[in-house]
């Protein structure tokens, strides 16, 4: 499943990141999401999330949640 199907405040394993686009990758690899990461959606929002990677708080939108496969 992809990180818009989480649940809140429950942390997962990101498995892989599923995108075409590089720059989207490189992006989601500089905030430290890459396989083997936990992250947790601490809420969601009109157009996407807030998520908890390593000590940071990040706002993405859905087009990077979906990519981002637990």
């Amino acid at each position: 499943m992809n990180l818009t199907q989480a649940k809140v405040e429950k942390e997962y394993i990101i498995k892989a990141i599923e995108t075409d686009d590089e720059d989207m990758d490189a992006f989601l690899f500089s905030l430290g999401c890459y396989a083997g990461e936990p992250i947790t959606v601490i809420s969601f929002n009109k157009g996407g999330c807030v998520v908890s990677i390593k000590d940071g708080r990040y706002s993405i939108d859905n087009q990077l949640a979906e990519a981002i496969i637990i």
